[in-house]
């Protein structure tokens, strides 16, 4: 079979498209439209992967190669590069991740009755709605990021695409209330490949810097307001009072990393707070290694009541305890397999009480032996690529019939 695969964003890299291309190379032939903002060449085969990119404009052009690269359904780039990808591949099904571009490919499906799959890794709606609740109004926001506006996009989409792959149950739970048939539905998690869960030496320096009786938590993601970075930050002068050697490591970018280091530099926090920025994913992984403790302290809005990070699956993989806030499915998870501590979203001194509960070595030693058995045997992505190649093979089936 061959794959039409739609991603909205540049490639490489993104984990989730990664594996999904690595699943699907399995058994089918896989071509990707992508975007190219960074003026990478319009077609390049990676690894048994054919990648397609949009046109981009000169290097003289600026900013405005990313303007008309935008993944809106009614950019004409995105129309033609899709339709033409399908046509010349003589693709049978679509596969398209996340809600921006599903009109688009609706439309394509629909004009050349091919199946569309819905590949939905997070809830978009309620993500751009955290962005509106910290930024406020605008006119940019308004034309493009506009909560209400995706919401009606989304509430089509998913009851016209053949199949809808949900991140987590929570989000399945959503779909259904959306009026999706649970037959359209399948799960496929944010899980980790079966490659991390082998044992490497820890490394020697990555660019953690430590104390000898230091307890090190570790954040690893975007930067950005509704992650709940700030809660952690604060969270380190209370846990200080008893433990003056903890270190909080941030590892990521964002549109609010400016902030947060604001924040440091107002509570004196630079001796315990360290940003590391953007690093590749192999090498954030080996900074996992160093640290004691995983954090995930996202607010517990509607996007992370329906949403399940990839970060709290590879602290769990590589056996660290993780602190997770109550946002639904992070603690359900933690809870269920005793691999981790429940604070309060937002609330720094109910953090600081859950970090102080793993100063004890033997309980983080337990807590994170629990999250790489739970790994091994259940949210692993050997279980999330068999419901991925199935979802594909009921979506052209029914639509064949």
């Amino acid at each position: 079979m061959i794959v039409c695969h739609v991603w909205d964003a540049d490639y490489p890299w993104d984990v989730r498209v990664e594996k999904v291309c690595d699943s699907l190379l399995k058994k089918h032939e896989v071509h990707l439209v992508c975007r190219n903002s960074r003026r990478r060449a319009r077609y390049e085969y990676a690894k048994g992967l054919h990648i397609h990119r949009l046109p981009c404009l000169p290097e003289g052009f600026g900013g405005l190669n990313g303007f008309i690269g935008f993944p809106a359904f009614f950019n004409p780039l995105w129309i033609y590069e899709i339709g033409k990808t399908v046509k010349q591949t003589k693709a049978d099904v679509i596969v398209v991740r996340d809600i921006t571009l599903a009109w688009t490919a609706l439309g394509i499906g629909r004009l050349l009755s091919l199946p569309v799959v819905l590949d939905m890794a997070e809830n978009y709606p309620a993500m751009i709605q955290d962005l509106w609740d910290y930024q406020g109004f605008s006119v940019l926001n308004f034309l493009v990021r506009n909560p209400s506006i995706i919401r009606t996009v989304e509430r089509v989409s998913v009851r016209q695409c053949d199949h809808v792959v949900a991140v987590v149950e929570e989000s399945r739970t959503r779909l259904i209330s959306l009026g999706v048939d649970p037959a359209r539905i399948s799960l496929v998690i944010n899980t980790p490949t079966s490659e991390r869960l082998v044992d490497s030496p820890r490394a020697s320096s990555i660019g953690v810097s430590r104390g000898p009786r230091s307890l090190t938590i570790l954040y690893l993601g975007l930067l950005e307001w509704a992650r709940g970075i700030e809660t952690a930050i604060r969270a380190i002068p209370l846990v200080r009072k008893r433990l003056p050697q903890v270190k909080l490591v941030i590892i990521g970018s964002g549109r609010h990393e400016a902030h947060f280091k604001q924040v440091v530099a107002q509570l004196e926090l630079q001796d315990s707070v360290q940003f590391l920025g953007w690093l590749d994913y192999t090498k954030a992984i080996e900074v996992i290694k160093e640290c004691d403790i995983g954090l995930v302290p996202h607010h517990a809005t509607e996007s992370w009541n329906t949403t399940i990070p990839n970060k709290l699956f590879d602290y769990m993989s590589m056996g660290k305890p993780v602190i997770v806030s109550d946002a639904k499915p992070t603690k359900r998870i933690v809870q269920e397999e005793r691999c981790g501590m429940v604070f309060e979203d937002q609330n720094a001194e109910d953090l600081s009480r859950a970090i102080l509960k793993l100063e004890d070595e033997s309980v983080r030693a337990e807590m994170g032996r629990n999250g790489k058995e739970a790994v091994a045997t259940k949210y692993n992505w050997a279980v999330d690529e068999e419901r991925l190649l199935k979802a594909l093979d009921l979506a052209v089936a029914g639509r064949k019939r």
